[in-house]
């Protein structure tokens, strides 16, 4: 590996594919421009969930399109970038096509994220959609997704019936979206309780790095201790970068890359 490459990148909800974007070829082009950008200086990339607005493997067939994201993973990690992607709750069904084909690391840890060591610095990483507030409805679904028989029940229907029925779900749950401006109460306050206990709990962790929320986040939650909500591609293209000369973390907006305030 180039000995320039020591940086370590984050990124979420990406939502490619998604029937909602106004442009979805330029949509991936960003996001492939992004990749290439990196290439020179990254050592890692994490992908924090709903990279992809939908996503199901059967066993001999996946969702078409995508290719040119795809590609661009791929020669990351061919060139030496170790490439994990954690499953959000739009690409919860990753069952090892990824793994196989593109040699991306695939993880779903339980419950919501997990401690990792990043260069001597340790991060707690997940999408989000597992901790904090979560309504009653959204516990069900989560649940549902995740079930095995519920997965192969969903795989015996042909997917020229379930892949026009899941991105028509996926509208119908932006129908009249707008990107948040700020975090819900409920959500900040619960993310709060649950960053600030893990982080009394684990006193070496220094950073807790989320999406799903679709808000960009950086404070404190401990002497030592940051939470990170990366934010979102819809319309902010944020992402995080982790600098181990100094252990520290910003987060950044593309193709601008200045820091956020």
């Amino acid at each position: 590996m180039s000995a320039g490459r020591t940086l370590t990148y984050f990124i979420s909800d990406l939502h490619l594919g998604a029937r909602y974007m106004a442009d979805s070829r330029a949509h991936e082009a960003r996001v492939v421009g992004f990749l290439q950008r990196i290439a020179p200086t990254a050592r890692r990339l994490y992908l924090v969930g709903d990279v992809l607005d939908y996503w199901f493997e059967y066993r001999h067939v996946v969702p078409k399109g995508h290719v040119r994201f795809l590609a661009a993973l791929a020669a990351l990690a061919d060139s030496g970038v170790e490439v994990v992607w954690y499953a959000g709750n739009h690409d919860i069904w990753l069952f090892g096509y990824l793994r196989e084909e593109l040699g991306v690391d695939v993880r779903d840890p339980k419950p919501g994220g997990e401690f990792i060591d990043v260069d001597g610095t340790t991060f707690f990483i997940g999408h989000g959609d597992g901790i904090g507030y979560r309504s009653p409805g959204f516990r069900i679904i989560r649940s549902l997704f995740r079930n095995r028989l519920c997965q192969r029940l969903f795989a015996a229907i042909h997917p020229g019936l379930t892949v026009p029925l899941a991105y028509r779900w996926s509208n119908h749950s932006r129908k009249g979206y707008s990107t948040p401006t700020a975090l819900d109460p409920n959500v900040r306050t619960s993310l709060e309780i649950f960053s600030r206990s893990l982080a009394t709990e684990h006193p070496e962790l220094r950073y807790i790095v989320i999406g799903h929320h679709h808000v960009p986040v950086d404070e404190p939650v401990a002497a030592n201790c940051r939470l990170i909500v990366l934010g979102d591609w819809i319309s902010r293209h944020t992402y995080g970068v982790f600098d181990p000369a100094d252990t520290s973390f910003a987060l950044r907006e593309y193709p601008a890359g200045t820091t956020l305030a």
